[in-house]
């Protein structure tokens, strides 16, 4: 049984854009330039590292692999999860899942899951580094592993991508210049019985106009933020 949400987040207010912040400039997405800022990196502040309405008793232990593809235009590949999964079911995410005693790092967790969700082999990623833990309603304390995958057309049957079909709907790719854009960043909120007024980000993206719109909120579109946030210090 999946976990249901007390509110439709497509259909909460839409508060605004935040059209007034500058976008990640082109030349910082580059490989070179991303492996810099990872080695040397800057002062920033993360915008949010723990969901407000989150009340953590038994927190579990996790990491997300952030999956950035080197084509010319520079992607990050997602994936939409299986509606009837107890945890954000139908949800856009990262690959990623709950640390296991076997894994002797997050970076192995995020790597092992990502292999186990859509097939990805870790010898193919280049690790750059974490970005700062982000805790979700569901009490899990998330790692966020950034790593360069070479470029490559998204086939299932050329690459050895193949997705667990009991986890993964659906894996697809979003231009990373439009995830490091504000103009994309939605600001959302909505009133809940006892838990109040919710704000969160989202971040719709659609690949063309008569194509459905992938809805990345929560704590994708956060983690996404907090990396905007990282490469635009």
């Amino acid at each position: 049984m999946a976990l249901t949400l007390p509110f439709d987040p497509q259909a909460a207010e839409l508060m605004g854009h935040d059209v007034h912040l500058p976008a990640v400039p082109l030349e910082r997405l580059s490989p070179q330039a991303l492996r810099e800022r990872f080695e040397a990196p800057p002062i920033w502040t993360p915008d949010v590292e723990v969901e407000r309405w989150a009340k953590v008793t038994a927190p579990r232990v996790a990491a997300v692999l952030v999956p950035l593809v080197m084509r010319a235009e520079p992607t990050v590949l997602l994936t939409q999860r299986t509606a009837h999964l107890k945890a954000h079911g139908g949800q856009i995410s990262f690959p990623g899942g709950r640390h296991e005693p076997t894994d002797t790092t997050l970076v192995d967790t995020a790597l092992r899951e990502a292999h186990e969700e859509v097939g990805l082999n870790p010898e193919r990623v280049e690790v750059l580094g974490s970005l700062p833990t982000y805790t979700t309603i569901s009490g899990f304390i998330v790692t966020p592993v950034v790593g360069l995958l070479p470029p490559w057309e998204l086939d299932d049957h050329l690459l050895g991508l193949k997705r667990d079909p009991g986890e993964v709907e659906e894996i697809f790719e979003v231009p990373l210049r439009y995830l490091m854009n504000p103009t994309h960043h939605e600001r959302r909120a909505v009133e809940v019985p006892v838990m109040g007024r919710l704000e969160f980000m989202a971040m719709p993206w659609s690949p063309g106009a008569a194509q459905p719109t992938y809805f990345i909120w929560g704590a994708t579109a956060a983690m996404l933020r907090n990396l905007y946030r990282f490469l635009s210090a």
